[in-house]
């Protein structure tokens, strides 16, 4: 799942869940309610969903990484994104890898 695709299904469901706030309030009586608590309930559920979904997506990621035939090592060891350099004369340089 892409990060847009993320957000798209995320910020859905959270606005799903604030419609049927709205909606409770407008409709007002017990249909408003019955709606209130449907479009809740179903904004909720929505998200606990995706969250288990991201969570079975992440495990999949790991295992997949672990299969690989390097053991799931990368073969460049990691770099700090801030190197220092002196310069001539004892002034520190300071830049960030591209």
């Amino acid at each position: 799942m892409t990060a847009r695709n993320r957000v798209i299904w995320f910020g859905s469901a959270a606005a799903l869940a604030v419609l049927g706030l709205i909606a409770g309030r407008v409709i007002g009586g017990v249909l408003g309610e019955a709606v209130m608590v449907a479009l809740e309930c179903i904004g909720a559920i929505a998200i606990v969903s995706l969250v288990f979904l991201e969570v079975g997506l992440s495990e999949d990621r790991e295992r997949a990484r672990e299969t690989r035939p390097d053991g799931g090592r990368d073969r460049r060891p990691p770099r700090s994104p801030v190197r220092h350099r002196r310069r001539p004369g004892g002034v520190w340089n300071h830049r960030r890898d591209h």
